[in-house]
């Protein structure tokens, strides 16, 4: 039936204008009504012009719902645009255009209520309108404001929909407009059950609807589909005053209620009996009260008991607006199962975010893991590095436009530029502190601030834009709730990349055999014919190079500043300190713990980024006190130091 219906829709809406019928003898039928339209009226007029199923109905309910309908004196609608006092106007059926003064026309102007109905009505024809952007629209107007009259028409459109992720939408709204608005309740039940699966905020959305309920109060338990009693006793003066708001308690009087009613009622210097100097205790106010209470001059008063009493004579309950038990049974099911989902996607969402938090850090800090470890540096300029290798991806950009080759140029240009300058400093400064801890950091630090400033006095202020590839926009989405973006998951995989390229340095190759030999004993290296300052210069160029590459990689997310290495430079030197000194897999241990440790502070503090890194802080410190070596501790110089 419904099948048939869509084929002579379709075969109605797409007949030659010359067989065409017109619609405006249909609108002078119920021009009354047109004109001036009414809510509770209007549905008559609406049905005759929704069955007509002319095309040209769909341009009419459109423009009277945008109040672009106007009507000549002779009662004839045209659509019509005012220009001062001028209408260019439109034949409904014809299409033929025309002026006329504005001053022979009315024009109609629907209400909101009456245009919701009629956006109603104009969803049949605009859900199986050959234009795929109107049967977008019409779609996203269904899920802006559902009701129960849009079912049928969507049901109907759905066969023949020929986009398939449109027709993917229509289904799944179907299912939403089923599970509330189904004529059968197993028909209901059964669009709730085939919500289990969907995590969308739209499907939870659907089924609370379903289970909204009103809080009541009665003397006996009414009839209906009840959520749930409550005990008055759990809060019995919030409880108590649901009574007073239904009229079904009087007030309780306050002691200031009290006083001013005993002031009232002296006679003779006395109240009921009781002496004005007895007054200041409580208990005789009270006595004096009830005796005046009992004489019927006063109301009685409310105390616990008598509240207590009250509460207990009535019953507090939650009504479910859905009167089928079967129903919200299904719906409160569903809606479990659907919570749980949610969660667990939460918690697979988070453990990404953490993962890709990680990776940042470990590139940030591997470079100082290995500068730090081998020569036991305190390198406060490591953040500029990192500052340097974006800002060269920058300077790649501006001469190269292709994004996709820019940044495959990017990547080993900020790796020679900020390698060079890492050995230029380490031959020009850090060479001459060896084993001056404190010189070392005061002399990096000059330099971080030195460097800070030639970037602002190179490239200003503002932050520089390091455009991603187009197929590093956007994001992978599993669900609703688990995404990531492109970029993160590129900066994840080039830190595994370097993970393995440093694995494979320090154990394949014989600078990594130096490296580690200078590492563990400098003095037996040296005897060896290594030579320990040739290591150190490579091993400080090699870590600044890092520097650099991660500086291109968190670019392409971040702000480029001159200050975004100072962003940077503290997680650094907690995941070096907290996964070991001078080890490759101590610093994953440690970005692992940093990241994951950061983003579970986000998670329960989501409105305050910088206290969870605050928090991360403290954490750390404490961490260090029980184990000052790190995760992975260090063998050879970097452990003696």
């Amino acid at each position: 039936m419904r099948s048939a219906l869509i084929v002579l829709m379709l075969m109605i809406c797409s007949a030659p204008a010359a067989i065409a019928q017109t619609l405006q003898p249909i609108l002078q039928t119920h021009a009354a009504e047109i004109s001036k339209p009414s809510r509770r009226s209007v549905g008559e007029t609406l049905d005759a012009i929704t069955r007509s199923s002319l095309p040209q109905a769909t341009a009419f309910l459109e423009q009277w719902s945008e109040k672009n309908i106007w009507q000549r004196d002779d009662g004839v609608f045209f659509l019509g645009v005012a220009d001062g006092n001028t209408l260019a106007l439109t034949d409904i059926d014809t299409q033929a255009t025309s002026s006329a003064p504005k001053a022979n026309y009315k024009q109609l102007k629907p209400n909101g209520g009456v245009r919701r109905l009629i956006g109603t009505a104009l969803v049949q024809f605009q859900l199986i309108d050959p234009d795929l952007p109107r049967r977008e629209t019409a779609v996203a107007s269904i899920a802006r404001r559902p009701e129960a009259a849009q079912l049928a028409p969507l049901l109907a459109s759905i066969a023949a929909e020929t986009d398939p992720a449109l027709k993917v939408r229509k289904t799944q709204l179907a299912n939403f407009l089923s599970a509330r608005f189904a004529d059968e309740p197993a028909d209901r039940i059964a669009a709730i059950n085939s919500l289990a699966t969907d995590t969308s905020v739209e499907s939870r959305a659907v089924l609370n609807q379903i289970l909204l309920v009103k809080p009541g109060v009665a003397r006996t338990q009414p009839d209906g589909n009840i959520a749930a009693i409550h005990d008055p006793m759990d809060a019995p003066d919030a409880y108590y005053t649901a009574l007073i708001n239904e009229d079904l308690a009087p007030a309780k009087q306050t002691t200031a209620d009290m006083k001013r009613t005993l002031k009232s009622n002296i006679v003779d210097g006395r109240i009921a009996g009781f002496a004005l100097a007895q007054m200041n205790d409580l208990e005789t106010r009270k006595a004096a009260y009830a005796a005046l209470a009992t004489d019927g001059l006063v109301p009685v008063l409310i105390t616990e008991d008598l509240r207590d009493a009250s509460l207990n004579n009535h019953v507090f309950y939650d009504l479910y607006d859905e009167p089928n038990a079967e129903i919200t049974a299904a719906a409160h099911r569903v809606l479990g199962t659907v919570t749980s989902r949610v969660a667990t996607a939460q918690v697979a969402d988070l453990t990404l975010d953490a993962l890709s938090l990680a990776s940042i850090f470990f590139l940030a800090a591997i470079g100082l893991a290995i500068t730090f470890g081998v020569m036991g540096v305190i390198n406060m300029a490591h953040g500029e590095f990192i500052m340097m290798g974006a800002y060269t991806g920058y300077v790649v950009q501006l001469f190269v436009p292709n994004y996709t080759v820019s940044l495959i140029i990017a990547l080993p240009l900020a790796f020679a530029v900020t390698f060079g300058a890492g050995v230029v400093m380490e031959r020009l400064v850090i060479r001459r502190l060896y084993h001056r801890p404190l010189e070392t950091l005061l002399a990096t630090f000059g330099i971080s601030i030195a460097l800070q400033q030639i970037a602002k006095n190179i490239f200003g202020t503002q932050a520089r834009p390091l455009t991603s590839p187009d197929w590093l926009a956007g994001a992978w989405v599993f669900n609703d709730v688990i995404q990531i973006s492109y970029i993160r998951i590129a900066i994840f995989v080039l830190a595994l990349m370097f993970l393995g390229l440093i694995i494979y340095i320090l154990k394949r190759t014989r600078l990594g055999l130096e490296v580690r030999a200078v590492t563990q004993n400098p003095g037996m290296a040296s005897s060896m014919g290594i030579d320990p300052d040739r290591i150190n210069m490579m091993t400080f160029g090699l870590g600044s190079g890092i520097a650099g590459i991660a500086g291109v990689a968190i670019g392409l997310y971040a702000k480029v500043t001159s200050e975004m290495g100072s962003d940077y430079i503290v997680q650094s030197f907690m995941t070096v300190v907290v996964g070991g000194v001078g080890n490759v897999w101590g610093t994953l241990a440690g970005a692992a713990m940093i990241g994951f440790g950061q983003k579970g502070i986000e998670w329960l503090n989501p409105s305050n980024t910088l206290a969870a890194q605050t928090y991360m802080i403290f954490f750390v410190i404490l961490f260090i006190q029980f184990r000052p070596k790190g995760i992975v501790a260090q063998k050879g110089r970097a452990a003696g130091d």
